[in-house]
């Protein structure tokens, strides 16, 4: 009975765990760029009644006799496909077309990289494109050879070879992140590059909040970033003036919340159950 009890009592608290699951990925329908992840149960330890025996003379062999313990939660898993398009029409708006995430780096610890798929940017009073609900600066090629060590990327006019009074007027951004400004004489020039990162592992990914991930070192990052339509990425390619929808699947989340929530009372039954059965134990002192 003491069994039965513990086994539904875990049974409670993983299935507990997997409505905080579903109920967060509700939450998150509509979050730009949002994976859904899934709870992935196993069973846990099983107490042995009986060990397993090899045929020996005469005596046959016999099985193991185990009863289990209970169930956990043993993983929690990310779903990386890709979410929906939503065009925006907003030109620092970013939609990743394929595999690979965006990198932006903390303006105050240039130590501190992040990997996102929100491409939500916008560039501030300085020219920085950066992600707009925290100001992470988005990384690539900051330079108009599109070369050298990625660095936070700047739209100014830096680089242009025309009228030295010329104005940034507005810019347009390429399928493989490419930057083009344009310049109030007319003049256009290639200013930076948006560059984007694969990983071999992106479960190994830690969510940090605010559609940011690090524990890249682990994910195992395929080279060093990389332009879109190149490299490990020659099949992917981005889309400016869109962004990408959260990839939860609402109909599958309700069907997976009616059985959490039926198993719970199924566990919650052998709870009451086994408190019942144990009061008859101890009423037959009586």
């Amino acid at each position: 009975m003491s069994t039965a009890l513990s086994s539904a009592v875990s049974g409670l608290d993983a299935y507990q765990e997997q409505m905080d699951i579903i109920g967060n990925n509700i939450a998150n329908l509509n979050t730009t760029g949002f994976k859904s992840v899934t709870g992935n149960l196993t069973d846990s330890f099983s107490d042995t009644l009986q060990a397993a025996t090899s045929a020996a003379g005469s005596d046959n062999a016999t099985n193991a006799m185990q009863i289990g313990t209970g169930v956990m939660t043993g993983s929690i898993t990310s779903d990386w496909s890709q979410g929906a398009i939503n065009t925006t029409n907003v030109a620092t708006d970013l939609y990743i077309n394929g595999n690979g995430f965006f990198m932006v780096q903390d303006p105050n610890n240039s130590a501190a990289t992040y990997a996102t798929q929100d491409g939500t940017f916008s560039v501030n009073a300085t020219g920085n494109l950066i992600q707009s609900s925290t100001g992470m600066e988005v990384m690539g090629y900051n330079t108009s050879s599109l070369s050298g060590t990625p660095a936070p990327i700047v739209i100014n006019s830096q680089g242009y070879t025309g009228s030295p009074t010329a104005t940034v007027t507005g810019f347009t951004i390429n399928p493989q992140g490419v930057i083009t400004v344009n310049m109030s004489d007319g003049g256009s020039f290639t200013r930076a590059q948006v560059l984007l990162q694969n990983f071999t592992d992106p479960q190994a990914l830690v969510s940090m909040g605010s559609n940011l991930y690090s524990n890249m070192t682990a994910a195992g990052p395929l080279t060093a970033m990389t332009a879109a339509g190149s490299g490990t990425l020659v099949n992917t390619s981005i889309v400016s003036g869109a962004l990408e929808l959260s990839n939860v699947d609402l109909s599958a989340q309700m069907a997976d919340l009616i059985v959490a929530q039926r198993a719970f009372e199924a566990n919650s039954k052998i709870v009451t159950t086994a408190d019942e059965m144990l009061q008859t134990v101890v009423n037959m002192k009586r």
